[in-house]
């Protein structure tokens, strides 16, 4: 099994490590609860140096990238990043990545952990003489850190130049945190304020050290993959092998803002567009319980009046904040509305749910 750079600091704050994606990563270190205010109310600590980075450079990188992913890159200037997709002829989701312009002809893909060995095949499957452009798997020698929640940018702060401060969400820029230089993104996948540190893996360790040790009076801890799965799915964000795959399209999933058909073609576009104008046969929605319950991964959606399955629960917890069952599924498109009235099978019992706009949590303007 693949273990990060940060491995032995996991065992040594009593981490519970489990497989995921064929990595030993921490499922949680105190308790995933205490884990989740922690991130929503003062900031956690995640390692996802299991996450795949890939760099596409050379002078035609941006031709390149533009035509193996579906969001529009030429929208991005040097230090600026978008949410994006990879898919296959068909359409269907290889992966969803985030896309960094590090350079005016170098591009960071930042793949999901599971596909990473097949998204770097797709690239140079797919990657002709002509491109010139050279694909590097940058994996092993980068590792990478997230720091999220409301005090991330002060605990930053403490240990970083003030320029650094100035970063906007989904921009990036290179600098130095605790004098190890990184690669330094405002993004993340909690819905709280944070950043993503991309760093050379033999000063991981360090790090992340310097990071708890600049947090301590703000209340930081490290933060597990349990926390992480709640937070995001509070956001209604997308986990690849749950709530998309290679049948499922960015259409259907509700993406669509990341497929840019006005750009040109690109792999999978003329499938996606067909999808457009034929109409979907499902949708993605996103839904609470009417009653206390928790919802989870292959469950069934019911019509409320027959109790006939109309579709599956991808993913579904109960919400910390909300206390309240919530989940995402798909569904025909006529169940799909706002506020439409559908039904859970939760062990042999149909309880009442409702449609609802994600997402689940939203911030609070003074944070």
């Amino acid at each position: 099994m693949n273990r990060t750079p940060l491995y032995d600091a996991h065992c040594a704050a009593g981490a519970k490590l489990v497989d995921f994606a064929g990595w030993e990563m921490p499922i949680q270190y105190g308790g995933v609860i205490d884990e989740y205010h922690t991130v929503r109310t003062k900031a956690g600590l995640f390692d996802v140096s299991h996450m795949g980075r890939l760099f596409v450079s050379g002078s035609g990188s941006s031709p390149f990238v533009q035509r193996v992913t579906t969001n529009d890159i030429s929208k991005l200037a040097v230090g600026q990043a978008q949410y994006s997709m990879v898919c296959n002829d068909r359409g269907g989701i290889k992966d969803d990545i985030f896309v960094y312009r590090t350079g005016e002809m170098e591009f960071l893909l930042c793949v999901n952990a599971s596909n990473r060995e097949k998204i770097l095949e797709w690239l140079r499957r797919h990657h002709r003489a002509e491109d010139r452009c050279q694909i590097d798997d940058r994996s092993g020698s980068v590792a990478q850190i997230a720091l999220q929640g409301p005090a991330s940018r002060d605990i930053l702060a403490r240990v970083t130049a003030n320029e650094i401060m100035t970063l906007k969400l989904h921009h990036a820029c290179e600098g130095k945190v605790a004098d190890i230089p990184c690669f330094i993104a405002r993004t993340g996948y909690t819905g709280e304020p944070g950043y993503e540190l991309n760093v050379p893996s033999q000063q991981a360790a360090e790090l992340w050290k310097r990071l708890l040790d600049a947090g301590q009076h703000q209340g930081i801890k490290p933060a597990g993959l349990g926390a992480r799965d709640l937070l995001r799915l509070e956001m209604g964000y997308l986990l690849y092998g749950n709530d998309i795959d290679e049948h499922t399209t960015p259409l259907e999933a509700g993406v669509e803002w990341a497929v840019s058909f006005q750009k040109g073609e690109f792999l999978g576009s003329a499938a996606l567009l067909a999808q457009k104008q034929a109409g979907f046969q499902r949708r993605f929605i996103a839904f609470e319980l009417l009653e206390k319950a928790v919802p989870r991964h292959g469950f069934k959606i019911l019509d409320p009046s027959s109790s006939q399955p109309i579709g599956d629960v991808t993913s579904g917890n109960l919400s910390p904040r909300l206390q309240k069952g919530i989940g995402l599924g798909y569904v025909p498109p006529s169940y799909a509305t706002p506020g439409a009235s559908i039904a859970i099978d939760i062990r042999g019992k149909a309880l009442p749910a409702v449609v609802v706009k994600p997402p689940f949590y939203k911030r609070p303007k003074s944070v």
